[in-house]
């Protein structure tokens, strides 16, 4: 069981169970899986460019990412169907909390300017924010690096409303404004 994990079942939990009272304990939020994404547009142009990214997020999560591919050809964007477009990384359990805890304790701060993230979900208890940059990771040789490309990441939670997200997050240690 992972840090996280454990301060989840331990600290979290309890406080939670006090804030609300009327809930069964089912009902109380929990991480349920966070998923990264990369869009990779240079990947038309650059052949290497999926198999070098591929490289660099799977030493981020610890696990191979999945090659997306176009579902339609669009002209204007000269892109065919089925075409490799993009990487994507869904992580659950362990794996989800050792990154939650990595990304929160040692590669936030490391975020040029940064003051904290904006507190808007999608409405329905989950979180989403986008990275610029993927150098900011420490498992990242930067020497090895030959462009920069950013990353969104979601964060699934079972909570019902965003107010019980964020609720949830900021107990686990994310770094809200």
């Amino acid at each position: 069981m992972s840090i996280l994990q454990k301060k989840y079942k331990e600290q979290v939990l309890p406080e939670l169970r006090n804030l609300h009272p009327g809930r069964s304990a089912m009902e109380m939020p929990k991480l349920s899986k966070i998923v990264i994404s990369m869009g990779l547009s240079e990947a038309l142009k650059d052949k290497n460019a999926i198999q070098d990214h591929g490289k660099e997020l799977s030493m981020l999560s610890g696990q191979k990412p999945i090659v997306t591919k176009a579902k339609k050809a669009i002209s204007n964007f000269k892109l065919r169907e089925g075409q490799p477009i993009g990487l994507m990384v869904t992580l659950r359990g362990k794996r989800m909390y050792d990154f939650f805890d990595r990304f929160c304790n040692i590669v936030s701060p490391r975020i040029h300017d940064f003051r904290g993230f904006n507190k808007k979900g999608d409405g329905r208890g989950n979180y989403n924010f986008g990275i610029t940059d993927q150098q900011i990771f420490p498992e990242i040789n930067l020497d090895e690096v030959k462009r920069t490309q950013g990353m969104n990441i979601t964060i699934v939670t079972t909570a019902k409303s965003d107010d019980d997200c964020f609720q949830l997050l900021s107990m686990l240690g994310f770094p809200f404004k």
